[in-house]
């Protein structure tokens, strides 16, 4: 099963796409080995149109577009539920051992996911209550995906 990490607006150079960058390196050694191929980080840019509702709708298109066929959709989002790192691992490895081709993180853009994309996704995940910059979602995202696979291979970088 293919990771994607999908987001609204584009990481610049520096300490985030680094980190984003070595937790995609980990995940595609690790995951090597049990059944997962590959990590993708796919960007757009933000929409300009005037209305929020527009932007996320403009958004929402887009990132559909960049998603593989049959992939799973976890969208990021403050109204999500809240799963220990263990539940989300299980999820993950239910999908891949279910067929699934692919499984994406998706982050919205400022003003959020569109809700009607929002509503085709197969979780909605929230890390915590608070707001978090998208540059930073992104690495966290990615080290989760990182700990997920850990979790599945039996690694002791997951200590609970």
């Amino acid at each position: 099963m293919k990771l994607v990490l999908a987001g609204v607006g584009r990481l610049k150079a520096g300490p985030e796409r680094e980190l984003v960058a070595r937790y995609a390196e980990r995940c595609v050694a690790s995951g090597r080995k049990i059944g997962f191929g590959g990590f993708d980080l796919r960007e757009i840019d933000e929409s300009r149109a005037r209305r929020p509702e527009d932007r996320k709708a403009e958004e929402g298109a887009a990132l559909a577009a960049l998603l593989p066929t049959g992939a799973k959709r976890i969208c990021l989002d403050e109204r999500g539920r809240n799963l220990t790192s263990e539940d989300f691992a299980q999820r993950l490895g239910g999908w891949r051992d279910s067929g699934a081709p692919a499984c994406a993180l998706i982050i919205g853009g400022p003003d959020g996911l569109d809700p009607a994309f929002r509503d085709c996704a197969d979780l909605t995940l929230a890390f915590g209550a608070m707001t978090w910059p998208h540059q930073i979602v992104r690495a966290l995202a990615a080290e989760q995906l990182f700990r997920a696979l850990t979790i599945l291979a039996g690694h002791p970088y997951h200590r609970a």
